[in-house]
């Protein structure tokens, strides 16, 4: 990402070029991507392909004002970051599921960011109704956030028996918690944009993908609350946790929510399309 690139990026955000790569600058950041860039999989049921490749990333966050999942947020972020001199690393992980089963090796991308100002943070834009701001990887108590109480804990043994981990970095695999219930185990050993290809590939085809079976766009809101377009379903939750929830009648009020809500223009409203392209 060239200096152009990232001013056009930074400009989506609403924030200046910061001088220094800072964990203050990175709280801003992340809070700033969360509230602007939404998280949601409508290329998945628009029948748009998903490449992960900065380029195509930058295209579609930045030049189109879209959002994405995972993949797509947190790659893009991570470019970002990575241009603002901050020391990034991407990071695997498996999400936590029903009764609390692990999904599939790359499930999920997180990033490791190193500050001038020291410490190792984990940063996620990707997540959905995750933390607001980074979390101290290497701080094993609570961690205070607007979205909730988070831990980052070594992991015991997965289901197999193996506890992860690399001899290389001494460092086991981590779970991450939020109001005591795991959210996904991070692997730390580095990994590249190409590594993830398999898993963005597996959610945007696979029957039992969550991604597969509905629509979802949201976004943090500058109050501190949640919006989500599920569907025609739109839900609001202000930052006390009220929440409020309305049905969208016509074609016109969904594509209205989603230009003036989520500032995402559509030529007509995305409906669920099956795994093998139908609907």
């Amino acid at each position: 990402m060239d200096s152009v690139e990232a001013d056009a990026y930074l400009r989506r955000l609403g924030v200046e070029h910061p001088a220094w790569p800072t964990v203050d600058v990175l709280r801003e950041l992340q809070l700033r991507h969360l509230q602007t860039v939404p998280f949601e999989n409508l290329s998945i049921h628009l029948g748009e392909e998903i490449v992960l490749e900065e380029k195509r990333l930058l295209d579609k966050v930045v030049g189109a004002r879209r959002g994405g999942f995972c993949y797509e947020l947190n790659g893009a972020f991570g470019a970002l970051l990575g241009a603002l001199g901050f020391d990034v690393t991407l990071l695997a992980a498996r999400v936590y599921g029903q009764e609390e089963r692990l999904g599939i090796p790359y499930d999920h991308m997180a990033l490791q960011v190193g500050t001038v100002d020291g410490g190792a943070w984990l940063a996620d834009v990707g997540f959905g109704a995750h933390s607001h701001y980074p979390l101290a990887l290497e701080a094993r108590g609570e961690q205070l956030d607007p979205a909730g109480v988070f831990r980052v804990v070594e992991a015991g043994p997965d289901p197999a028996g193996v506890r992860g981990g690399c001899d290389v970095l001494e460092a086991v695999d981590l779970d991450v918690v939020m109001d005591g219930r795991p959210q996904y185990r991070v692997d730390r050993r580095p990994r590249v944009l190409g590594d993830f290809a398999a898993g963005a590939w597996w959610h945007r085809t696979s029957p039992v993908s969550h991604f597969t079976q509905s629509l979802v766009c949201s976004r943090v809101t500058e109050e501190g609350g949640r919006i989500t377009l599920s569907g025609r379903t739109f839900k609001s939750t202000a930052a006390d946790g009220t929440r409020e929830q309305r049905e969208l009648g016509t074609d016109e009020e969904v594509l209205g929510v989603y230009r003036e809500r989520f500032g995402i223009e559509l030529d007509r409203v995305p409906t669920v399309r099956k795994p093998d392209g139908g609907s």
